[in-house]
This record gives C-alpha cells, structure tokens and sequence, in this order.
C-alpha cells in the first residue's frame, strides 16, 4: 500500500551550460567549480513539455502512479491553471510567461527522517539556476522559497509516496520513501502579478531581457538533480553548507511572528532537520509552520 503525501518542507540531452549565461556572474562560475570537481553518476532522464495542465505536480505524480514515470523525469509546462504552493498556494502563470517545473526523484537511498537534505537540495539547485541570471542579491529564504532582495522569486513544493514495508501502518520504521515530486515555480518573464501576491520578482524585471521558457527549464532540471545526486550519494554536510551559505537574512536581525505574537530575533542557520536557528535572548529553533516572515 502506498501513501500520497504532500510534505510542505517544502536527462535532457543538452550541455548544462549550453545558452547565453552572464559571464562574470560569480555565483555560477562557483557552481561550475563545484559540480566539476564532484563526481555523480549521471541520471538518465526525460524531459517532457505540455502545452497546458493544471498542475505539473498532479499530472508528474498520475504518472508515478501509473508507473509511467522513473528518477529525474521533468514535466514542464508552458501555461499553469492550477499550480501548488505552499499552505493551500496557488502558483498560476500565463503562456511561456514562466517556469512550471516537476521532478521525479526516488530518494529510497534516504530515510523519511532526512526528507529536509532532499528539499535542501532542490532549493540549492534552484537557487544556482536563478542567481547565475540574477546575481549576488539572491538567496534562500527558509524552508525553500528563492529571494531576490526581499521579493520572491522562485518557490517549491515537495510532495512524496510514502509505502509500508509491513503490516503496521503509520508506523515510521515500517515506511519507505518510494518518490518525490518536486515541483518548482520560477518567475521569468512575468511583469504584472496578482496584486494579492507579496513582493514578487522575475528575471525579466530584473535583468530587462526576455527569456525563452523551455531552455531555462532544461537548465533548472540538470542543475537540481546534480544537487540531488549529491545527496543521494550521502553529500550531507556540504549540501547543508552550501544552503546555509546562501541563506536569506543569515546573521541580520528579523521580525518573525509566532501565534500572535511579533518579535526580533537574529538569523542564525538551519540544522539538519530543517529547523530554523535563531537568537535574541536566547537560542531558539523553529519548525517549518511554526512561525512566520514579517518583511517590511
């Protein structure tokens, strides 16, 4: 018996660094060095493109449950109706205005108990696509949402078949991670947005160029299973060093908002159990939903 579950941790034959890149952009020519100087094995995987679909997330899990869909399969689609987000989010786009992206990962190598390290991963990924186009100014705000400055750029939803090992349900040692579907959400060429949405920001507003859609989402899917590879091949601590590296407001002092309750606190890091460390009087970790982002 497998379990759908939805966790808010939140090979296309092509060079991954094929295209027009920023040259001198930093944070990609560390990327470069990175991935060449580790050895993966490489994911032989499809990239397929849909002309329209509510939920790249909902049709990438029907073909996992129809056993239609293996490790690193990407489906993309030029125009979401229906998109995921976080906490009950929509995530809605116009025609080849931005990316909507769902990976297929099995991540039966790993333990439910390290289900952060597998989102860490796939928001490091995303966070080496955007800010090889963006620049310096981005980073990872906690869990896995893309900054650039203080608007959102890009932002993901993990969702995953859990099964049973033996006749015991609910029981954690008696379940396997089968798979994973990570959907992604990246604002691209997008200029008016849903006046409800809180700062967002696309590459066309920040760069001032248009970009083509399906090539950046060929890039986006090699670069996060690259990442994903890593810890599949047991790359914890410098998966979680890279993230905390690169994380939003990492050593600044915040307003954060527990229960009704604002108060200041200094970013600290993230363990590798996804929590949130911060200071003020005292240490302090939090748990994904347990707190919430004052931005001004």
């Amino acid at each position: 018996m497998d379990i759908h579950l939805t966790v808010l941790q939140t090979i296309f034959p092509v060079s991954l660094f094929s295209g027009r890149l920023p040259v001198a952009c930093k944070c990609f020519q560390k990327y470069k060095f990175f991935t060449n100087h580790t050895s993966m094995a490489t994911v032989a995987s499809t990239f397929n493109v849909l002309q329209s679909v509510d939920s790249t997330n909902n049709y990438a899990m029907a073909k996992v449950h129809a056993g239609m869909a293996k490790h690193g399969d990407s489906f993309f689609t030029m125009q979401q109706t229906n998109g995921k987000g976080q906490r009950g989010k929509h995530w809605v786009g116009g025609s080849d205005e931005n990316i909507a992206i769902s990976i297929v990962i099995e991540p039966a190598v790993l333990s439910l108990s390290q289900q952060f390290m597998l989102s860490a991963a796939v928001a490091l990924g995303t966070f080496y696509f955007f800010s090889a186009y963006a620049g310096d100014e981005t980073s990872i705000k906690w869990p896995n949402d893309i900054y650039w400055r203080d608007r959102k750029a890009a932002g993901i939803l993990i969702e995953n078949v859990i099964g049973n090992k033996g006749q015991q349900l609910n029981r954690l040692d008696n379940m396997t991670w089968k798979y994973a579907v990570a959907g992604i959400g990246v604002n691209v060429n997008q200029t008016q947005f849903d006046s409800s949405l809180a700062s967002p920001v696309s590459l066309k507003q920040i760069t001032g160029k248009h970009f083509d859609c399906t090539e950046l989402a060929r890039k986006l899917q090699q670069i996060v299973l690259t990442e994903v590879e890593k810890v599949l091949h047991g790359h914890f601590e410098k998966t979680l060093e890279q993230y905390n590296e690169h994380l939003f407001k990492k050593g600044c002092l915040v307003l954060l908002k527990k229960d009704s309750v604002v108060f200041e606190t200094t970013i600290q890091s993230v363990n590798d159990a996804g929590q949130l460390l911060t200071t003020d009087l005292i240490d302090n970790q939090f748990d994904f939903g347990e707190i919430e982002w004052v931005l001004k």
